[in-house]
């Protein structure tokens, strides 16, 4: 990560745009900026963000939507910024592939504070061991949430890579899912099973040979779920 964070802020809405801008520069980081879902994806492929704080309600690409594409183009954070704060609005950001979600009216110092805990995350990490026996799980990449395993180099996103780290410091113990939830996401997301299903199923997709029938990530029934190390 560079010297001086770059964060790319999507918000059609001006003075909070200029706030975000103005604020964001105070503290250090560079910040590009769009008040359009087009102009995000752009900047979002060429300038390289290390995070991206986007609004939900645009005209046109709303926020969701452009999630949904820049995750498929970048490793970013990004944290979602909006008004709308029901439960299910904040699972649908997240399913769309943010790592948070801020609901609107904020405190920017409580965004920033959201901010800077992602982009540690980024930071460099000693890496992960299976077991007491000091055998390595997987050769991880924090920066860039990758993950070896038999030879293969597979690109996870910042959150699927928590949940995996997570799950790899504990390996062969059975997690529950609330343990889970409340550990990589926090205790407000305790009892959320069906999110941590579905980041558990884009897990497997991703390191499992046959997806369908699981051999490191599996499901303990009644109880959770227990990461096992490759043979």
């Amino acid at each position: 990560m560079p010297s001086r964070p770059r964060v790319l802020v999507v918000e059609d809405d001006l003075p909070t745009l200029n706030l975000l801008d103005l604020s964001l520069q105070r503290d250090g980081y560079e910040v590009e900026r769009a008040i359009s879902g087009p102009v995000a994806l752009r900047l979002a492929y060429n300038a390289h963000p290390d995070a991206v704080i986007l609004d939900v309600m645009m005209p046109g690409m709303n926020g969701l939507e452009v999630c949904r594409r820049m995750r498929q183009m970048t490793e970013a954070c990004i944290l979602i910024l909006s008004a709308k704060g029901q439960s299910a609005d904040i699972i649908a950001g997240l399913q769309a592939g943010a790592d948070d979600y801020v609901v609107k009216p904020f405190v920017y110092a409580e965004l920033r504070a959201r901010l800077e805990a992602r982009l540690r995350r980024r930071a460099p990490t000693p890496e992960v061991e299976a077991d007491g026996s000091g055998k390595m799980l997987w050769l991880t990449d924090p920066p860039r949430h990758l993950v070896f395993i038999h030879g293969s180099t597979i690109q996870l996103t910042p959150k699927e890579y928590d949940v995996l780290q997570y799950m790899a410091r504990h390996a062969g113990d059975v997690l529950s899912a609330d343990a889970i939830l409340a550990n990589v996401w926090g205790p407000e997301f305790v009892g959320d099973h069906h999110l941590l299903k579905q980041f558990i199923y884009r897990l497997r997709a991703k390191i499992e040979p046959n997806p369908r029938r699981p051999t490191y990530l599996l499901t303990v029934r009644g109880s959770g779920y227990v990461l096992e190390p490759p043979a």
